[in-house]
């Protein structure tokens, strides 16, 4: 379960906020503060993976709130939920590392997407703990904040891309038979994603040597 910490100066909307979070699946609330000494009080004394932070507390702002987590290397992230509009406050917010952004008034909807997709991007960076290539870390991006990854030529899909990519990640350098033969595809489709790979950066095309006639295509990770 993913541990919530909700802070709202108004009881009532605190208690909304307490119940659509207890509505999405994966999600618990620890604790919830109408101001900021409260938010602290509960942080020393709880596991606390998200906050619902309001950007307006009555006993400093929100964002001052979120300075002193980070200096003090708390791991916690931050939704602000807020009806601030001053694009100013959402640059010190994105500074800060606050990982969403929601206006009030808002609907259950747009609520539950805010947290699956922070559901999804935690379920990513708990699966590994490195990337090989760039399109992994665009992906963990785009499913935090919305955004459309970086695409695929037409005729190639993702699954199979992923496939290939760990197949070539796996192993010293591939050709395209081998990289067929690991992931189950033709060696005409393994060679269009392995051609992919090399024209984004990806990987390295290089001639192989060691048997009679021309040297075979080799594929290596870059």
């Amino acid at each position: 379960m993913i541990r919530v910490l909700v802070v709202d100066d108004e009881p009532l909307i605190a208690q909304a906020h307490r119940v659509y979070t207890e509505r999405v699946d994966g999600f618990t609330v620890v604790g919830v503060a109408h101001t900021a000494r409260e938010a602290l009080a509960v942080l020393r004394t709880r596991e606390v993976d998200l906050i619902l932070l309001d950007l307006r507390l009555p006993d400093r702002p929100g964002l001052d709130l979120a300075r002193t987590l980070r200096a003090a290397g708390s791991g916690a992230d931050v939704l602000a939920v807020t009806s601030n509009r001053d694009l100013a406050m959402v640059r010190q917010a994105v500074a800060l590392g606050v990982t969403h952004y929601l206006l009030k008034p808002f609907t259950f909807a747009a609520f539950r997407d805010k947290l699956d997709r922070y559901a999804r991007y935690r379920d990513q960076v708990r699966q590994a703990t490195e990337v090989a290539a760039q399109h992994e870390i665009d992906r963990v991006f785009a499913t935090l904040r919305g955004s459309p990854p970086d695409t695929l030529p037409k005729g190639l899909d993702a699954a199979t891309f992923d496939l290939v990519l760990t197949a070539l990640r796996a192993a010293p350098g591939l050709s395209a038979a081998e990289a067929a033969a690991r992931t189950g595809t033709s060696r005409v489709t393994a060679r269009r994603y392995l051609e992919h790979l090399t024209e984004s950066g990806r990987a390295i095309r290089t001639p192989r040597y060691g048997g009679p006639g021309r040297p075979e295509v080799e594929y290596r990770p870059s």
